[in-house]
């Protein structure tokens, strides 16, 4: 009886806790079967995230009282096709936040560039499968004489402190993030990781248009780099159809890629035809550009529920070896040599909670 009475009293408090702080636990599960094929060396395989990043997260908002609230994110990405043998870490988001209606919304932790918003939300494919533009790390990914350089545009960033406009300016948004090196004061570089982005838009009815700029100090503890990106995108939903645009250019260490995208989402049925074509352009170097078409399809079972099919394709100018993204911590990605196209598609299933 006395157990009893104790887990009563346990449940009720938690459930209290609960209520006060509005917890709420979310996530995406996406699996599908991918093939990538680039030159005489294909793969095929499980991937994960195909239509949007698997994740599992946890977040709550707590009233503090006179239009005060303090806030909490933690979101984990997911390998759906192997179960996360690397072990949960909260790589996606860990942020703490205080906002109010008419100042907006202070928040501290890892969270998303704000430079890098615009690429994801001007794309039918959200940035991700195969389908999805690619344009994270613009220049890391230029090409393999190109490298990945230390310190290029990141796509999310740790130890930031983040300020977001009130959304009630109507329809104006914006974000701003200084993110910390932490690197100790007496080395050459000590700056090395400061990073600081911002992005500005303006979204009401059916148009959104958006500015975004990054810049981060990169290179080695002896020699400092900065790498600068700027992007802009928009998109206007007809109903019928939404067309969207976006523009984007990175450079740093000598080099520099400019992308152009532009795409469409089609409403069919219950489902949703997703169409874009990107041109990526070296500046630095000739004859290393990169095109790429893609087209999918998804039909939703249920709100939660979706089943999807998309196809795409790399054509690489003859220094260039652009390929296609697939999430998955377990299948091998083929070599591309430089010059060569690149096809794939993935079918899959998509449900979120």
């Amino acid at each position: 009886m006395k157990n009893t009475l104790v887990a009563i009293a346990a449940l009720t408090a938690a459930a209290g806790a609960f209520a006060q702080s509005n917890v709420q636990l979310f996530g995406v599960l996406d699996a599908s079967l991918a093939h990538i094929k680039a030159g005489d060396a294909s793969i095929t395989g499980l991937a994960n995230g195909g239509q949007s990043s698997s994740r599992l997260g946890f977040r709550g908002v707590e009233d503090l009282g006179g239009g005060l609230a303090a806030g909490f994110w933690l979101e984990a990405g997911i390998n759906v096709d192997n179960g996360n043998s690397a072990g949960l870490s909260f790589d996606r988001r860990s942020t703490v936040s205080l906002s109010t209606n008419e100042l907006g919304e202070l928040r501290l932790g890892r969270d998303k560039s704000p430079a890098y918003l615009n690429i994801e939300t001007f794309d039918p494919f959200g940035d991700v499968g195969v389908g999805g533009i690619g344009g994270s790390n613009l220049v890391g990914s230029a090409s393999s004489a190109a490298g990945t350089p230390e310190g290029s545009a990141p796509k999310r960033t740790s130890n930031g402190i983040n300020y977001l406009l009130p959304a009630t300016l109507g329809g104006f948004y914006g974000q701003v993030q200084y993110a910390f090196g932490e690197q100790v004061s007496n080395v050459a570089n000590d700056t090395l990781r400061d990073s600081v982005a911002l992005r500005l838009g303006y979204g009401s009815g059916p148009l959104n248009v958006a500015l975004g700029y990054g810049e981060t100090r990169g290179g080695t503890t002896a020699v400092g780099v900065d790498y600068k990106s700027t992007n802009i995108g928009a998109s206007y939903n007809f109903g019928i159809a939404k067309p969207m645009i976006v523009y984007a250019s990175e450079k740093g260490n000598g080099r520099r890629v400019d992308l152009l995208g532009v795409g469409v989402t089609v409403p069919v049925g219950a489902g949703e035809i997703r169409a874009a074509y990107s041109h990526f352009q070296r500046k630095d170097i000739d004859n290393a550009d990169s095109d790429k078409f893609a087209l999918g399809y998804g039909y939703n079972l249920s709100k939660r529920t979706q089943v999807y099919g998309t196809i795409a394709r790399v054509s690489n100018d003859d220094r260039a070896n652009r390929g296609l993204a697939v999430s998955s911590s377990s299948l091998a990605s083929p070599t591309i040599a430089l010059g060569s196209n690149v096809t794939g598609y993935e079918l899959g299933l998509r449900h979120s909670f």
